[in-house]
């Protein structure tokens, strides 16, 4: 009897991880459906029953999985924003210095309000349904991390000895901004080394003179 319960119970784990990699494989198709909408149409414009159809679902599978569309560009959002994190980490080299890795991590992500998924999803349509960018769940992550980073540059004498959460709030802000102002410009690459410039120049004043 322990033998026979004990076998129905793995084969009940069994059934489980496989429904759970069905459902995990689900939100996929319907995050890169989206992802795909929502670059090419706009988010107003993509229809959720095009969506589901280029996906191989239903309407049902989206409401089950993300409970209507803001859901879904919030996923969407997300994996984009989780994706943008890892490329701003990956500018940084060993050769850079603390400050210089902080300060290109910034710049790094100006630079991708070029790209027309970031530029229509994450920095138009984005704050336009979902509010303002900076109260978004993983902005908070975000901020922590700077902040961390900021405390870390002023205790080793690098940076004017200043509140640390206030500074990362206002060097978040002014990349996020940049980045807002790049994607809404009528001409991006023409606006994006002016907003770059200005970002260097106004977080170095942080920066303790040498």
């Amino acid at each position: 009897m322990t033998y026979v319960a004990y076998v129905n119970v793995e084969r009940c784990g069994v059934r489980l991880m496989k429904r759970s990699e069905m459902m995990e494989a689900t939100r996929a198709k319907l995050i890169s459906a989206a992802r795909a909408a929502f670059t090419l149409h706009g988010y107003a414009a993509s229809s959720m029953d095009d969506l589901t159809a280029d996906a191989g679902l239903t309407r049902g599978a989206l409401y089950h999985n993300f409970k209507d569309k803001k859901g879904l560009l919030q996923a969407v959002i997300d994996q984009i924003d989780a994706e943008m994190l890892a490329r701003m980490r990956a500018t940084v080299t060993p050769e850079q210095t603390p400050w210089e890795a902080f300060l290109n991590e910034g710049v790094a992500y100006i630079e991708m309000a070029l790209e027309p998924e970031i530029q229509r999803i994450m920095l138009l349509d984005g704050p336009a349904v979902l509010g303002d960018p900076s109260r978004w769940p993983n902005q908070t992550a975000c901020l922590r991390t700077a902040t961390s980073t900021v405390q870390t540059l002023i205790d080793a004498g690098m940076l004017h000895p200043v509140d640390a959460e206030a500074a990362a709030r206002l060097v978040n802000g002014a990349a996020l901004n940049a980045a807002l102002w790049v994607a809404a410009a009528d001409e991006p690459r023409a606006v994006l080394d002016r907003a770059i410039n200005a970002f260097r120049l106004l977080v170095s004043g942080l920066l303790k003179p040498v």
